[in-house]
Parts: C-alpha cells; structure tokens; sequence
C-alpha cells in the first residue's frame, strides 16, 4: 500500500517560506537539498510524519501563477479559535473562523491562512474526520 510522505509546493524565497511555516505551523527543516539549479527543502514536525517539500528554482523573480483549481494543503490543531488568535497577533492574516453544518450538526470548524507565495493553508479543529 501507498504511503503519504510529502507534499510539494513551489515558493519565490526560501527564508520567507521557511519563516512563515514555522511561525504558522512550527515546521522546521528537516533536510535541505541543494542542486545546481533549485533547491529542496523538507519541512516536517513531531505531530506527524507527513513533510513538505519546498522547491526553490535559482533565478526565478517571477510570482507562480497558481491557477484557478482550489488546490490546498490542511492541518488540524485542538483549538482552531486559539490557534486563529495566534496568527492574528504574528501578522498572518488568517482568514474568517467559518462553521460548516451539514444534518444539523458540525462537519467542520476552519479558517484559512496563505503563504508568502499564495498558498492556501486550511486550519481545521480537531473533530470528526479531521482528527
């Protein structure tokens, strides 16, 4: 069977992404890997072993152009309310808290956050299928 290792996404600067995903989500470099023409670098935590993949392509100055699917990356904390705060007071601009019902009862409670290169980070409460 499968398993999930990574996600990559590609990003302008790697001190800003590295910054912004500690920060935001208290990933920190789990290896760096330096090629002739971009650079990888793995992102992970004790929460799980799940890691993301930052590539950074030297010579690039232009933004990504990240397209109009809805594609992004999601987390689950204990305490989505606190966790928003938490952002809030560092500057991340996180979005809206938004409650998701469905029957009359709670499917999901998130926000969303971006990165410096746009993109989008869902924060989820621990609850239901998003434990």
């Amino acid at each position: 069977m499968a398993k999930m290792i990574h996600s990559m996404i590609r990003v302008l600067d790697e001190a800003r992404s590295v910054e912004f995903y500690s920060k935001a989500f208290g990933l920190s470099v789990a290896d760096r890997v330096d090629f002739e023409t971009f650079t990888l670098i793995y992102l992970n935590n004790a929460e799980t072993g799940f890691e993301l993949e930052l590539t950074v392509n030297k010579g690039r100055t232009e933004p990504y152009n990240l397209g109009n699917a809805y594609g992004h990356l999601a987390v689950s904390v204990e305490e989505v309310a606190v966790e928003r705060e938490r952002m809030l007071k560092l500057g991340l601009k996180p979005g809206e808290l938004v409650e998701l019902n469905r029957d009359g009862r709670l499917f999901g409670l998130f926000f969303f956050v971006s990165d410096p290169d746009g993109y989008k980070i869902e924060v989820l409460q621990r609850h239901g299928r998003f434990l």
